[in-house]
């Protein structure tokens, strides 16, 4: 079976993380920094998600599951390696129309999780539809040696950049051509080597005064 790839905007959306482990963990964090609203569920929890609760950033119940907790929920993961618990979780995920992932059976769920690379807003995601994670996890290291961590810093620029223009009423086909000519004139080798000043040449040979590197990197 093949899988159909997409995106979730989780920004405000609910989300259930039942099982407070370290699996449950990395799913509630992997949420937050989604922007989702994230309720775990489960007696015992790490350090990390007692201080996420106590930070305000997350909502923890320090209680088994119940059925009423996938109310209004988007999505869930069921982080438990108790089999009948993961069944009632999958039962309520379905009569809720809850999109369900479980961390033990992955397959048996709603949908899976892909190795992912991750560089600021550059998501690369792998995905071998289950046949062999080995192979996801093998190309997703390579994928991080060929994509360093200069892409975060360049594509914040590159946004920057283009939201400028949007808001000079700037023709998208031609920003469009800006933006490749900054590309093709070697603007992310300049990022990669903290050339300040090579930037901010590259940027007004393009742009004009009054774009730098600077400046754009604090614009909201």
């Amino acid at each position: 079976m093949q899988y159909y790839p997409v995106y979730l905007d989780m920004k405000g959306r609910q989300a259930l993380v039942v099982g407070g482990g370290a699996v449950g963990s990395r799913k509630a964090q992997t949420l937050l920094r989604a922007g989702a609203r994230v309720t775990v569920v489960s007696p015992r929890a790490t350090e990390v998600i007692r201080d996420l609760a106590g930070a305000g950033r997350l909502t923890w119940h320090d209680r088994p599951y119940r059925s009423s907790d996938m109310t209004s929920m988007f999505l869930v993961f069921s982080a438990t390696d108790d089999p009948d618990l993961n069944s009632r979780i999958g039962a309520d995920a379905a009569r809720h129309h809850v999109l369900c992932n479980f961390a033990d059976q992955p397959d048996r769920g709603h949908f899976i999780l892909p190795s992912l690379v991750e560089r600021g807003d550059l998501l690369i995601s792998i995905s071998t539809s289950g046949k062999s994670p080995a192979v996801a996890r093998r190309l997703r290291q390579e994928l991080e040696a060929y994509f360093g961590e200069e892409y975060a810093p360049f594509l914040q620029l590159l946004g920057a950049i283009r939201q400028r223009l949007v808001e000079r009423e700037h023709a998208p086909d031609e920003h469009r051509k800006v933006l490749g000519r900054l590309i093709d004139g070697g603007l992310l080798a300049l990022v990669k080597d903290g050339d300040r000043d090579g930037i901010n040449t590259l940027l007004q040979s393009e742009l004009g005064d009054g774009f730098d590197a600077e400046r754009l990197m604090a614009y909201p």
